[in-house]
């Protein structure tokens, strides 16, 4: 049974289980529960190994990371912020984090299943079996993952700063962590997620300096450009200039740049050399 199924086929179940996490958790919340901090973690630990299977299917396919169209990027980048979720989920003790983490890779995993066109052009050896490049697009990838889950400690910082301003500390505003525990994960994922990033540009450049014309200029503008803007809010932050709700919203809204920046550099790898193209029947 499991040697026959196809990568979106444990692509599907992953992205069910993950959808299993957040209705039960928002059935949870609308009863005026806390969400099962144990349901959750296994709800979700389940569709992690499952999309682990899935992705393994697909990179024994195409001969490496699977990385080479949007579909692949947007359930790396999922897997990844389980990881991470997987990771500090324990100690960070918070179901409501578990249930937004289930609510982000239910909507990048199915999202990504239900676009014909994120997935019609399969690319095989895109890195031209270039073991650096392939660490470099990794783990350029696994710290979006990072700025995916700081994403989501933003949006419970601001929830926590709503509730004491408007003074609502019952129903299930009493199961959000702390602010201070919330300013502090955050900003940890703030500098590992740039700390990573950064990493993976030091390891490209040292390839770019040899073969320079068979790099994206657009590519490495738009990367370097998510960089520096969250290494500006770091910055800002450690100087104590970007705070309480700015801190939060920025959070956010970089998360959501960056996220968008990922199209325009899928596209512009689609001219790159050594990576070939494969088309696949549309499928749902």
């Amino acid at each position: 049974m499991f040697a026959v199924l196809t990568d979106r086929e444990w692509l599907w179940a992953a992205g069910a289980f993950y959808l299993t996490g957040l209705i039960l958790g928002t059935l949870s919340l609308i009863k005026g529960g806390r969400p099962s901090g144990v349901t959750m973690y296994a709800v979700i630990t389940a569709g992690y190994l499952l999309q682990l299977m899935g992705l393994g299917v697909r990179g024994h396919a195409v001969g490496g990371c699977p990385l080479g169209n949007s579909f692949e990027i947007f359930q790396f980048t999922a897997w990844s912020a389980i990881t991470l979720y997987l990771v500090i989920g324990v100690t960070f003790r918070s179901s409501l984090l578990g249930y937004f983490t289930s609510c982000l890779a239910a909507a990048l995993t199915l999202s990504s299943l239900l676009l014909p066109d994120f997935d019609a052009t399969r690319r095989a050896h895109i890195f031209g079996n270039n073991p650096w490049i392939e660490f470099h697009a990794a783990i350029a990838l696994f710290s979006y993952g990072v700025f995916a889950l700081l994403a989501l400690t933003s949006a419970l910082y601001l929830l926590r700063l709503y509730s004491l301003k408007s003074k609502r500390i019952g129903g299930w505003f009493s199961f959000l962590p702390s602010v201070i525990d919330l300013d502090q994960i955050g900003l940890r994922l703030l500098v590992s997620g740039v700390l990573i990033l950064a990493i993976s540009l030091i390891v490209g450049s040292v390839y770019w300096t040899h073969d320079f014309a068979s790099v994206s200029v657009f590519k490495l503008i738009v990367t370097c450009s998510v960089w520096v803007a969250y290494s500006v809010a770091l910055i800002l932050r450690l100087n104590g200039k970007l705070i309480a709700k700015r801190f939060g919203w920025v959070g956010i809204l970089l998360f959501v740049a960056a996220l968008l920046s990922l199209w325009p550099v899928d596209t512009s790898r689609h001219s790159s050399n050594g990576a070939i193209h494969v088309k696949l029947e549309a499928q749902p």
